[in-house]
């Protein structure tokens, strides 16, 4: 299930599905822990004897931000109970606290009494082990610890604060937990539980007919009960209504840049443009780590997530952010690449915890019998290529400095030295997509864009031994993209290389987007005879020809896989690499009407909040796997300003 709304700070994040459901709660870092891992805050109703939870399918749900804000607006009607929900939720800018006001309207004729219930299924730091859940009667509220994680939980009505409270067990010794006691409209009132535990809090409401009546509720989250009870303060003291408008009115001054620069643009796209921005934001760690995405229910195929900063995906989103003007989130993205960059061997590895701790692999430490430090070259690669236009784009020397002897020069010397001596091309790493380990035309052309990149930063400062080293060697990795890795017989890159014993080379023709980095990496321009016979070749090979479009990622793609009729599952950004080449090889305004139906089929395949998926359903278009991806909002920002980058030159 997608998570179509995510709301954060930097601090904490949250992640909602379909049904209003938070299911993802992350704290103290964006991406870890996650309190909930898929369980659920779940809210429900009872009235006239009857109860409902919001996930019951009962409800009819419309699901939506208010304009450029992380505040949602989000409606809920059941027709049975002739009740309906007007639902804003949000996370405070400065202050690590959920809110969620709740609108309740009578639609029947006759007064009513209406209980609104929220039960919290959490599982601290991960587990269900050795928490504790308690009322407190001092602050009125539920609150949940274990060691230094606390989340407190309470709310208001103009009526009272909570009028009923359970704490129990649940998935253990036969309870179910709390959730159940619910449903007849009736709290137990046990003040407190230890071991695997939950609670449930209450709010009672009387509407006369027609009328409107509201909830207010928050959750505030720390380290220890000082914390949260000070947090719980400041909502009394300063206001909930206060501090929704003022989170409302920060991302809505937060996002006017991106606003400024797509009002030229037919509305749909230029909302998802300004979405995008405010989506990455969320999945981005305030001491620098970029997350790929925190939608739990991936763990449904896998004990594992996407709650990683992969640092390609990271250089992505700062070279999006770079090219609006977001300079602070940016450098703490680089500082973080800087810190984690591993001393003895300076290559980045395949992914990282928000806390900079190296994450879960499946890539082994022994090939065919030798040890083998496993890692993908593009992602190292990919950074300094994104430095070096942060550089561009704000010339702030004294940055660039600091990273100079801690990040560029040695992972640029690395680039430099790690290239297999017959091909000078680099030495196998495994792929962008994780799978393969070999020489990836995609890889080279990232080395050969970060070689470029250390070049300029040697020569900024003065540096021209190394200067010379990086430059021969980035001219050295193109010849060999040109001369090894171009496939005659397709028309097109190899996906990758193998260097056989004997010195023979096995080339793997499979049809692959990310080929189509030869583009983004600046390896030829889209003029190039080797570049469009290469995008016919792919395009042939790839487009899925459904109702749906889009672009596979490659041939026989297995992951998340529908049928065996397609190559693979359109994915958002292979799609948008397209856009990019009909972008850079248009010669004039009419000549971007392909690039811009690419952009307007990303834009259609985007979730009613703007959340965008990794990949949809070739058949219905539903978003499969993870939503929302990082990257692919960071593709969509990155290809949206190429377009108006070109419409501008070709005007000018």
């Amino acid at each position: 299930m997608p998570r179509p709304v995510v709301l954060g700070n930097g601090e904490i994040l949250v992640c909602e599905d379909h049904a209003l459901n938070i299911r993802d709660f992350y704290f103290p870092y964006v991406g870890l822990y996650n309190h909930l891992s898929g369980h659920k805050i779940r809210m429900g109703v009872w009235s006239d004897g009857r109860f409902s939870w919001l996930d019951s399918g009962e409800w009819t749900i419309s699901l939506d931000y208010q304009s450029d804000t992380l505040v949602t607006e989000c409606t809920a009607v059941h027709s049975g109970m002739n009740l309906s929900l007007l639902v804003n939720d949000c996370v405070s800018h400065r202050a690590n606290i959920f809110l969620r006001r709740v609108r309740l309207r009578n639609l029947s004729d006759y007064p009513r009494e209406v209980r609104v219930f929220l039960s919290h299924n959490f599982h601290l730091a991960e587990t269900d082990i050795g928490d504790t859940a308690f009322y407190n009667p001092y602050l009125r509220a539920v609150i949940h610890y274990k060691r230094d994680i606390w989340f407190l939980a309470t709310g208001t009505s103009r009526y009272n604060g909570i009028y009923q409270y359970a704490c129990g067990v649940k998935g253990f010794g036969g309870a179910e937990g709390t959730w159940r006691d619910c449903e007849d409209g009736e709290l137990s009132g046990r003040p407190i539980e230890q071991g695997s535990v939950d609670s449930s809090i209450s709010f009672r409401l009387l509407l006369a007919p027609g009328n409107e009546e509201e909830l207010r509720y928050w959750i505030t989250v720390g380290h220890d009960y000082q914390q949260v009870r000070t947090l719980h303060n400041e909502v009394v003291e300063t206001g909930f209504e206060e501090i929704m408008r003022d989170t409302a009115n920060y991302w809505a001054r937060w996002s006017e840049k991106g606003a400024e620069l797509v009002q030229t643009l037919p509305e749909p796209l230029a909302k998802l443009f300004r979405r995008s921005l405010l989506i990455m934001r969320t999945q981005i760690d305030d001491r620098g780590a970029v997350i790929a995405a925190n939608d739990t229910d991936i763990m449904s195929t896998a004990r594992a997530h996407y709650s990683y900063m992969w640092p390609r995906d990271g250089a992505i989103v700062a070279y999006a952010l770079d090219t609006i003007g977001y300079p602070d989130t940016t450098r703490r993205f680089f500082e973080f690449c800087a810190r984690v960059l591993p001393k003895d061997r300076p290559v980045l590895m395949h992914k990282y915890s928000a806390d900079g701790s190296v994450g879960s692999s499946w890539h082994p430490w022994v090939v065919d019998d030798q040890p083998e430090m496993p890692f993908q070259e593009d992602s190292t690669a990919s950074v300094l290529w994104a430095l070096w236009h942060h550089y561009q784009q704000y010339h702030d020397l004294e940055f660039i400095a600091s990273l100079y002897e801690t990040l560029i020069l040695p992972a640029g010397r690395f680039l430099a030295t790690y290239r297999d001596p017959q091909t000078r091309l680099p030495l196998p790493s495994y792929d962008l997509w994780e799978e393969r380990r070999g020489i990836h035309t995609y890889t080279c052309a990232a080395v050969y864009a970060a070689l470029r990149a250390s070049a300029r930063f040697a020569h900024l400062f003065g540096d021209e031994e190394e200067h010379e080293l990086f430059h021969r060697s980035a001219q050295e990795v193109r010849e060999g993209i040109l001369n090894v890795l171009y496939d005659e017989s397709t028309g097109c890159f190899s996906r990758m290389l193998k260097l056989e014993a004997d010195g023979s080379i096995h080339r793997d023709p499979t049809a692959d987007s990310s080929v189509l980095g030869v583009l983004r990496f600046g390896v030829l321009d889209a003029d190039s005879p080797y570049l469009q016979s290469g995008v016919r070749h792919v395009r042939k090979k790839l487009w899925v020809n459904t109702p749906v479009g889009g672009l596979a990622r490659y041939e026989n793609d297995y992951y998340h896989r529908v049928s065996q009729d397609v190559p693979g599952n359109p994915w958002v950004i292979c799609t948008l690499w397209l856009a990019e080449y009909e972008i850079e090889r248009a010669g004039a305004p009419p000549d971007l009407r392909p690039a811009m139906e690419l952009i307007e089929w990303a834009t259609q395949h985007a979730m009613s909040t703007g959340a965008l998926p990794e990949q949809v359903n070739p058949y219905t278009g539903e978003p499969l796997s993870v939503a929302p991806l990082t990257w692919s909002h960071a593709e969509y920002v990155y290809v949206v300003m190429a377009y108006l980058r070109r419409l501008r030159e070709m005007v000018e």
